[in-house]
């Protein structure tokens, strides 16, 4: 296991063992593809855990990232909770210098995972008007027509009952850049070049950041093992 948790060991160890099994036997007997959002939801099982998940008071449009982050963990357990951690020197390459598509792995990514990065490093505002929060991680669940599915996990920490997901679903976009003619991931926070703390500007630099995740989970990474 990674030295601190994932969202997965917060949220979904105390039931998955006990309710993501009669979701993947739904599945299997209507014949559904796992990775295929709509299908996922229609069983009853992920429906409920989906509704048990839900505040008392409601989120409003918040369902859609409650629905994506069941769905994420659904397919991270299937996968058998693969865990990839990346140390600062990982991020430091993974942010400045991507794996070349001969470097991608060879293998067939597994269909749901989970890498973490160092604490504090790399911040986004995930709402709109709200603070800036960092980034514990990605879940990444590759879609079809050579499409990923990124599901960014910000604001996690010991002393939050919960935190802030984003995602991001597309193929490798080419030629990103940002408008202001600035390096992908770098600096906008006060001080933050001063003090090594890269950001990623909108969802766009999320996708392009969970495709090199992939690329580099493969072998460049340090597997964790079963979370």
């Amino acid at each position: 296991m990674p030295d601190r948790p994932t969202p997965f060991d917060l949220v979904f160890v105390p039931f998955a063992a006990e309710r993501f099994p009669a979701i993947r036997t739904g599945l299997l007997a209507a014949g559904r593809d796992p990775r295929d959002r709509d299908a996922f939801l229609m069983e009853r099982e992920a429906a409920l855990v989906v509704r048990d998940l839900r505040p008392d008071d409601g989120i409003g449009e918040g369902i859609d990232q409650l629905a994506a982050l069941v769905h994420h963990a659904y397919l991270f357990w299937s996968a058998g909770a693969p865990v990839a951690v990346a140390d600062p020197e990982d991020l430091t390459r993974l942010l400045g210098h991507p794996p070349a598509p001969a470097q991608q792995a060879e293998a067939e990514p597994p269909a749901g995972q989970y890498v973490q990065v160092p604490e504090r490093r790399l911040w986004a505002r995930p709402v709109e008007g709200e603070p800036f929060e960092p980034l514990d991680g990605c879940f990444l669940a590759p879609a079809a027509d050579r499409q990923l599915r990124v599901l960014g996990v910000f604001g996690l920490r010991p002393d939050r009952a919960g935190f802030t997901v984003v995602e991001a679903r597309g193929p490798r976009l080419a030629g990103l850049a940002r408008q202001d003619g600035s390096e992908l991931f770098a600096p906008l926070l006060a001080g933050g070049a001063q003090a090594g703390l890269n950001t990623l500007a909108g969802v766009e630099e999320l996708l392009e950041l969970g495709w090199r995740m992939l690329g580099a989970a493969g072998g460049a990474l340090e597997a964790q093992g079963d979370a």
